[in-house]
């Protein structure tokens, strides 16, 4: 049987080993190296899914913990699926519900049969399994499931983070067995490890003996040091299929995007864009900028004189600065639709530098313009 989810390699980069792909859905394709918006509540943040298909996403990120609260996957399966509830025909892809139940229940329970914790919303008592991860995944209709996994702290002891590595290793052999849609929904296993060089090469055997279509790196971007990161994704990369997708979870920022990249990753995602958007913060092609700032009262110019995206063609600075500091919806909205145009617009920039050999000059240039070589440089 034909995987659901396959990768297609089209060029590797000469000068940096960064590869060029192409991974196959049930609704549609997508170029790698790629980076999904996230649309936690079957919606990106303030944005239409007409917007995000006008802004070429080829794919986008929904959340499994949040949508079995509200409305309930017995709502979404009514509807026919994630994909029609929300009128997006392109790939989703959904992540397990394992990092909010780690991140935003303070009171949890692991067990071997899954985790018991509470509702972040109400305090009620939640319980949430391989099972019940596949189960309600299933009911989404994903193109792209995510495999239930234990997300542990950073920093963790080495000892803390083998029981951890196990633990997720069994549990991801439980999601295959539970798994009910393989033929037309691909399912990732999720490495973890943390730093340590020996775990991540043991939970990366344990996963790849059990085949699935596709790979991610989880616990990275979870406060750790950017070198530290990169260490990790140095020595984890290449234990990862190359014929298969290898995807870095919550990563978003410019520099980790290159970066990842560099070190052969295909997938990324992030909900900083529009976070950081909320709060009047612009990435642009010379740094980051606060619009809130007086600076731009009378600035009539648009947020960046090289970006194409429908806020910068439309609109100048002093206006979004004039709806940001009076808390208007539309300025939300005109930030976050920068910023997320930016990063895809960035991917599409490295995807090119793959293409002509030129990703370590493309960092070089880039990272000079937006001021991550300057001493003391500041990341989001």
């Amino acid at each position: 049987m034909t995987a659901a989810v396959t990768y297609e390699h089209i060029k590797t980069c000469k000068q940096t080993g960064a590869r060029l792909g192409i991974v196959h859905t049930p609704h549609g394709s997508f170029e790698t190296p790629a980076f999904m918006p996230v649309g936690t509540q079957a919606t990106v943040k303030t944005m239409s899914p007409e917007e995000l298909k006008a802004m070429n996403a080829g794919i986008i990120l929904s959340n499994t913990y949040h949508l079995w609260l509200r409305p309930g996957n017995d709502v979404i399966k009514e509807a026919g699926g994630l994909h029609k509830f929300m009128n997006w025909d392109r790939p989703i892809l959904t992540d397990s519900g394992g990092f909010q139940v780690f991140s935003l229940s303070e009171f949890r329970n692991i067990k071997e049969e899954g985790v018991h914790f509470r509702n972040h919303m109400n305090g009620d008592k939640l319980f949430l399994s391989p099972e019940k991860a596949m189960h309600i995944q299933n009911d989404l209709g994903s193109d792209i499931m995510m495999a239930f996994d234990e997300c542990p702290p950073f920093p963790a002891t080495h000892e803390y983070m083998k029981s951890s590595v196990e633990r997720t290793s069994r549990w991801a052999e439980r999601c295959l067995e539970a798994h009910q849609r393989p033929q037309d929904q691909g399912l990732f296993g999720i490495i973890q490890g943390g730093e340590f060089e020996d775990l991540r090469k043991q939970s990366a055997q344990d996963l790849v003996s059990l085949d699935f279509p596709g790979y991610a790196i989880g616990g990275l971007s979870v406060g750790e040091p950017k070198d530290v990161m990169n260490r990790a994704l140095e020595f984890t990369t290449p234990l990862m299929p190359a014929n298969k997708p290898r995807y870095l979870m919550g990563v978003g920022s410019p520099d980790s995007l290159i970066d990842g990249a560099i070190r052969g990753i295909d997938m990324f995602d992030c909900v900083l864009p529009t976070r950081i958007a909320r709060n009047g913060t612009l990435m642009t092609s010379t740094g980051r900028l606060n619009i809130k700032n007086a600076a731009f009262k009378r600035d009539f110019g648009p947020i960046d004189e090289k970006c194409d995206c429908y806020t910068c063609t439309n609109y100048s600075r002093a206006y979004v600065h004039h709806l940001i500091r009076a808390d208007e919806t539309f300025g939300i909205r005109l930030t976050s639709y920068h910023n997320l145009q930016f990063l895809l617009n960035l991917m599409g920039q490295v995807r090119q530098a793959i293409r002509e050999d030129r990703l370590g000059d493309f960092r070089e240039e880039f990272f000079e313009a937006y001021g991550f070589n300057k001493p003391n440089a500041k990341n989001f």
